[in-house]
Formats: C-alpha cells, structure tokens, sequence
C-alpha cells in the first residue's frame, strides 16, 4: 500500500506582530515603542524562513546587510531551537546587534531583498525583529565575552564613539590590538545617544553594547575633543594607527529671512537637549527644552520623525511635518512615519518655508511658505521639487525645528591640513576607508556625510579589516598625487 503524503504546510504570509504601546499612551512618555515578541513568536517567526541558496540570478537577504551578517544561517539555528547559536552568528559580524534590531532600515537592506517578501501577498521575514530579540534575550542572561588573542604590541586610537567608531574598536580588540576610544562628549555612543529618542532607542541599550565592548579591552576615554585637547599629530605619535569616526554633526540651515528668531532650533540642538542631556526629565534633569503650542520640523527623514514626535511628548499641541515632496518621497523608515501618524503628527506635504517673522519679544510666531510641484529626477532619483509661483500661504509657529540634515564635524579636518575632504566637508578616503595621512583610516558620516547608523557600521567594519592589514603586512601607503581631488 502507498504511503500517504504528509499535507503540506500552510505558510504563513504576513509577520507575526509586534506588540507596541497604544499611541494615545506612549504619547506621554518616552518608554520605547515596540514592547519586543516572545520567545515563541520569534521561532513562529522563523520558521517562515526558506533557507534559500545562493543564486546568481537574485539577491538574497544577506546581500542587503551593510556589515554581512550570514542570515539564513542565525535563523535556521532559531529554527533548531539554538538561541545561543543564533546570537554567536550574528556577533560574528555585528558588535552592536540590540541597537541594529531597534534602528536599521531593514526594508531598504537584507528584509528588502527577502524571497519570501517578493511572493504575492508576502512580507519579508521579520529579521530586524528576530535580531531584535535575540540581543535581548543574551543580555538578560549576561553577555558573555569572546576568548581573545594575545595582546599585541600595536596601539590604535579610534576618535569618535558613535557606531562606526565602537565597530572598528571591537574589531580591532577581538584581533588583539590595544585600542583607545577618544569621545568628545561626556557619554559614548554618538548619534545613538545624542541623535536618537529614547522611546526608539533606549540609552540603556546603548550603555550595555558599550560594555561589552570595554570587556573587550578597549579603553574609553570621554571629554576628549580630538583637534582641540589633543591633536591628532600627537595622537599619531602615540599610535600604530589612527581611526576617524566623528561623524556629522554640524547642523545645515536654510539661510531664509528670519531663521535666526528665538524659537527656531537645529534638530541637532534640540534632540541632543532631549536625548543625551535628558530635558524630558526636566526639572530633574538640569537641561530645559524650550517647546512651544504649535511645532513645525522641516524635514522628512527619520531626525524630522524624531523631533516632531518629541514635541509632542514635551507637551506641544500641534506637531507638523513641513516637507517638500510627497509622502511617496519621504526618506524616513517607513514604520517611523507609521509612528508618528499614530501618535498626531500632521503633514503638509509639497511645501517649504521661505520665511519666519517673529514677534516683539524676538520669538518666531509665524512663518511664510511656499506650494511645490514635482518636476523631473534629480540626482538622488527622486522627482526635483519645483515652487509654485503666487501659491505662497501663512502658518502660526512658535516653535520651528530644522531637520534637513547634518554636515560632517569640521574640527579634526580643520586642525589637521594633512587630511585632505571634499567641498562637502567630508574626509576623502579610498575604498579601505585610507586617508591622505599616512596611518590614517575614516568612515562614517565624516566621510559619507549624513547617512545610517548601520552604512557607518559597514564602513567601520572596512576599516577595521583594512588596517588589521597594514599593521599586520606593513603594507605601503597611497602616493600623496592619488589623493588630489
């Protein structure tokens, strides 16, 4: 007699929620959104995963991860049942997985290249949120640190502690280099704790993934202003090798009449005010955040999301999103717009400020804008937004934020003429992140200008295997006339 066949599995189409706190709750804290899945939704989660081989004809996910993490193979140990293993891979490639979990722009990277996402009526698999959970799920249990080489004779300075800095600082220790980490503020981190809120990434998070990285034997030291309290010829001449990760942080401006009123801040300002000097806490915390009734942010990345989202869990009544494409266009994560609609933030789409007057106290109080229409692609492939003449309108503000991107930090270029930058300000580098200074490596947003934290990473992870090669091989530095730009 035949055997019967086993039915075949039905698969299931769409991830397994997430559980978050009800807007009309988390409006009025800054407790992280997403609550985190169970144990047992993840290993639901993973078993929607195909394992699908390499092919020449597709990308697959692992193709879109910025620092190569081997995907298919941590969730296929989820799969087995080995969370423990399924962390050990992700660790083999990602030092900072708790923070990429809650951050990376998955959509646009290894879930955008998802087989599964490309079937009909199909979402990717959720692997931001299997990574999410695996990293929380090690730190509950203690973060164990790897067996590490003996210590080598090189010394490494890494100038910058944001994620393309804490990268190439782990990498390094994890080969045995002696590595100190320079960070100009008084808390480590970078971006991640000066640029992103609280209720996205909690500082808890970060502080812990630092740790690990300080049981790896690298030194941190805070307070240090590389270009300033020190300067890099000496830090050259104390190093092996020097690593510049300072990232972007000089605020852009639009340069209209009036932006200089009392009440129009950087988002740069005002998010570092909330973020890494707590004003949320205030009187607790010793840093105010001045925040008015009706708040607009220029912008429509995720640093606008952030601060019109922000306002409103200051206390603003109105919060606008002052963009000048469409929503189709809006550079920010998808579900950070999600968000941020949830929690009220209104948009006006098509438009652009093109002036403020404040009032007799010096304070913004209204701005003037302008109604846009998209033309042809520019060079970002995204329609030119084109102004359309007599179509200017008035808004009531007295709060403006400005989120339409970060220049990269001048001080270290500005103090040391050896290292060549472009126009833009950003370092120039070749394609293993070497500089024109001898010994000197860089990636990031100093040298990409304002990006991800997670492209930082993978620039960070170059790096790191860039100079464990010229310290190791003593291999022969770029002539001087390559650099010239």
């Amino acid at each position: 007699m035949a055997e019967e066949k086993k039915p075949k599995k039905e698969r299931v189409k769409k991830k397994y929620p997430m559980p978050e706190q009800p807007p009309e709750e988390r409006i009025h804290n800054f407790n992280e959104v997403p609550i985190g899945q169970t144990e047992d939704v993840i290993k639901k989660e993973a078993q929607r995963c195909l394992q699908c081989k390499p092919s020449e004809k597709r990308k697959l996910c692992y193709d879109g991860c910025p620092v190569g993490i081997d995907i298919p193979a941590f969730i296929k140990k989820i799969q087995e049942d080995d969370l423990e293993g399924a962390i050990g891979i992700i660790k083999r490639y990602n030092n900072l997985p708790a923070v990429c979990g809650r951050v990376c722009p998955y959509e646009n990277q290894c879930e955008g290249n998802c087989v599964v996402g490309k079937i009909k009526d199909s979402e990717p698999v959720a692997i931001g949120r299997m990574e999410r959970f695996l990293a929380d799920w090690e730190r509950a249990r203690g973060v164990k640190a790897p067996e590490l080489p003996p210590r080598k004779d090189k010394k490494v300075a890494v100038v910058g502690s944001g994620p393309a800095g804490l990268t190439v600082a782990a990498d390094l220790a994890k080969k045995g280099y002696q590595v100190t980490l320079f960070e100009a503020l008084h808390s480590p981190g970078g971006v991640l704790v000066y640029g992103i809120p609280e209720f996205r990434l909690p500082k808890a998070i970060v502080r812990a993934e630092v740790s690990y990285i300080e049981t790896l034997g690298v030194k941190l030291v805070t307070d240090a202003v590389v270009g300033k309290s020190i300067s890099m010829q000496e830090l050259s001449e104390q190093n092996d090798a020097i690593f510049v990760a300072t990232g972007a942080g000089l605020p852009k401006w639009m340069n209209i009449p009036g932006e200089n009123l009392n009440g129009i801040l950087s988002a740069n300002e005002f998010l570092t005010r909330a973020n890494l000097m707590k004003s949320y806490m205030f009187p607790d915390a010793d840093t105010p955040n001045r925040i008015g009734k009706k708040v607009a942010t220029i912008g429509g990345g995720n640093v606008a999301m952030d601060c019109a989202r922000t306002s409103l869990r200051l206390g603003a009544e109105e919060s606008w999103i002052i963009y000048r494409r469409t929503e189709t266009e809006l550079p920010a994560r998808i579900e950070e717009v999600h968000h941020a609609m949830q929690e009220g933030v209104k948009f006006q789409f098509l438009t652009a400020p093109v002036k403020y007057e404040g009032d007799e106290t010096g304070y913004v109080k209204k701005m003037e804008c302008c109604r846009m229409k998209l033309g042809e692609p520019d060079a970002s492939g995204r329609r030119r937004p084109l102004v359309c003449p007599g179509e200017n309108f008035e808004l009531d503000v007295d709060t403006v934020l400005i989120a339409i991107g970060q220049s990269p930090n001048p001080i270290v270029p500005q103090t040391t003429p050896e290292i060549k930058t472009t126009k833009w300000g950003t370092i120039v580098v070749d394609d293993w992140q070497r500089t024109s200074m001898k010994g000197v490596f860089a990636a990031g947003d100093i040298a990409t200008g304002d990006a991800t934290v997670i492209l930082a990473m993978g620039g960070g992870k170059r790096a790191a295997e860039a100079m464990d090669r010229y310290l190791s091989e003593n291999e022969d530095w770029p002539a001087p006339e390559t650099w010239e730009q």
